[in-house]
């Protein structure tokens, strides 16, 4: 997810998508993702109450960005075909696997803490 808002800030994409209207916004708002996405990180590794919901959060906020990033690719962007590019969307697919194994994790667990 870093490595794309880096990419991101490249293109210019506040101007593409028309959704922040400026890079400083852009900016502030890349600092609020990147700063729960870390902290996120942070409970994940503690193992934390709230881990899951963090891993939850960055797997549907990364399938998300692949799906409008495809789709713009698929428009024919050119900024989107390139290499580096197609290999940070392929990271963000595997957000699709997180969802997953989160999800089965979820309900492994609550189905063994209904047998007690």
């Amino acid at each position: 997810m870093i490595l794309h808002q880096i990419d991101a800030a490249f293109w210019h994409e506040w101007i593409m998508f028309r959704v922040l209207g400026s890079a400083q916004r852009y900016l502030a708002s890349n600092l609020l993702a990147v700063g729960v996405l870390l902290h996120g990180y942070r409970q994940v590794m503690l193992f934390k109450p709230s881990a899951r919901a963090h891993e939850r959060l960055c797997g549907a906020v990364g399938a998300g960005t692949a799906l409008v990033h495809a789709a713009f690719a698929a428009a024919g962007h050119d900024e989107f075909h390139l290499p580096l590019f197609i290999a940070a969307l392929a990271a963000l697919v595997a957000d699709l696997g997180l969802l997953h194994q989160s999800r089965r994790a979820s309900t492994a667990h609550t189905q063994v803490d209904g047998m007690d």
